[in-house]
């Protein structure tokens, strides 16, 4: 390989260089091959891994009794001999603790820990750059709100919703390809307040009037299309009318490059535009938009006029709570690990989930300006007037970013019938487990409904 590397500079080399270059060819034949023999040597780090588990399979625990956490490192897939394990105890990611420090043995170390109220006690191992999460739960149902429904709340919402009412909905549509057979697929334009609902809608070919339920499909945060695939649920469950739709109202089925400059440029950080103010919330429009989508769906002539289901993850699960408050017609919702919840949990010295729509100053105090604002958006609020059949939660013990802690705060403000999946070892994600849940929930609603008096989910 030295000799092209010579032969292309050569016609500029010097003549005493000239002069050198046996010996400098000699020498490269003789070093070369030793550098090769040395970089083959060389093997990769070894792998450290962590795990920790509680002691109860289940992690479940009442305030006062005792959680021990088992660490485990192995490295190479071997019990790690020795070691020190950093160990950070927390309420779910508030007010951490001190660190610890102990010891491996045999690839080995526990810490114990304990909480006195209602709560997720959450522990943060670490060795080296290595570290795991690991969670137990103290009477998670016996966790409350941190602040009381404001006064006012129904009067807001309901006048935000006679303004909508005022809007004409004129609804566009535009056939697309569907993304299976048996399906008529569109892209819906509909008429809002501000931003228009922007989403793609699917019926089963041939449907007959009055004969089919529908679900409306909603989505996490970030900045994308709705989805056509969702229309595939047309044909699910004996046919339903789909409905799933952007969170920005913005359009469909573009190159990524553009959601991309939206993402950099106008909806840049949307989660905390007009968060001191409950009328300039970014979220507001959002959720006058479900119930603009639910008016589309409901005016179909094919549906039956009874079965609407409101589905969706993260800021989705955030949605999915705020549609089943918002609107009557929703007969019920699935969401997974909601986003949303517990705003005001600093008012009881506790933590609360994306969007995270109150800020604490350097001393540890919210902004009171988006603490009151945030009370309008609070799935913890909107829970208490849910009014449908029922309703499927999921949620994960490590979760850091919609911690347990404020979705049980908000999943036991329901009255409605209502279940939950939990993820003992999951964090912010839809297990499959948890995927197959939410789907079960819904198809069972479907079920029941079609089947007055047969039993099944509400």
């Amino acid at each position: 390989m030295s000799a092209p590397r010579f032969q292309s500079i050569d016609h500029v080399m010097i003549p005493q260089f000239r002069a050198l270059l046996p010996v400098l060819l000699l020498a490269t034949a003789t070093v070369a091959p030793q550098g090769l023999v040395a970089q083959e040597a060389v093997k990769p780090a070894p792998k450290v891994t962590l795990s920790a588990v509680a002691d109860r399979s289940d992690a479940q625990y009442k305030p006062g009794e005792t959680v021990t956490f088992t660490i485990q490192g192995k490295q190479d897939d071997q019990p790690l001999a020795q070691g020190e394990v950093t160990c950070v105890l927390s309420q779910d990611g508030w007010k951490p603790l001190s660190p610890q420090i102990v010891s491996l043995k045999d690839g080995q170390a526990t810490i114990t820990g304990t909480l006195d109220k209602p709560g997720f006690l959450l522990l943060r191992a670490r060795v080296g750059n290595n570290s795991v999460l690991a969670a137990a739960a103290f009477s998670p149902l016996e966790i409350q709100p941190s602040a009381d429904v404001p006064d006012d709340f129904d009067q807001f919402w309901d006048a935000q919703k006679a303004e909508l009412a005022r809007v004409p909905a004129k609804p566009v549509l535009t056939p697309v390809k569907a993304p299976a057979p048996g399906i008529e697929a569109f892209d819906v334009q509909v008429g809002c307040l501000g931003k228009p609902v922007s989403g793609y809608f699917g019926r089963p070919v041939n449907a007959q009037p009055r004969s089919l339920p529908a679900i409306l499909f909603v989505h996490g945060a970030g900045v994308r299309s709705a989805g056509l695939n969702s229309t595939r649920w047309a044909v699910k469950s004996g046919g339903m009318l789909t409905l799933d739709i952007n969170a920005h109202g913005i359009p469909n089925g573009q190159p990524t490059s553009f959601y991309e400059e939206l993402t950099k440029g106008e909806l840049n950080n949307y989660r905390a535009v007009g968060r001191q103010d409950r009328d300039q919330s970014y979220f507001k429009g959002m959720f006058l938009r479900l119930v603009r989508a639910i008016d589309f769906l409901t005016e179909q002539p094919e549906w039956d006029g009874k079965t609407l289901i409101v589905y969706g993850s993260s800021q989705g699960g955030y949605q999915a709570f705020a549609a089943a408050a918002l609107d009557a017609r929703v007969s019920f919702f699935c969401a997974g690990v909601p986003a949303g919840c517990d705003h005001t949990g600093s008012l009881a010295d506790r933590i609360s989930g994306w969007p995270k729509l109150v800020a604490m100053d350097q001393q540890g105090k919210p902004d009171p300006l988006a603490l009151q604002a945030s009370r309008y958006f609070d799935c913890v609020n909107f829970a208490t007037r849910a009014k449908c059949r029922g309703a499927a939660v999921t949620v994960g013990y490590i979760d850091q970013t919609c911690p347990p802690t404020s979705i049980y705060a908000a999943y036991n403000a329901l009255s409605i019938p209502r279940s939950i999946h939990v993820d003992v070892d999951a964090g912010h994600t839809n297990t499959p487990a948890a995927s197959r849940f939410m789907e079960a929930a819904a198809s069972e609603h479907v079920r029941a409904q079609q089947n007055p008096g047969q039993g099944g989910a509400p």
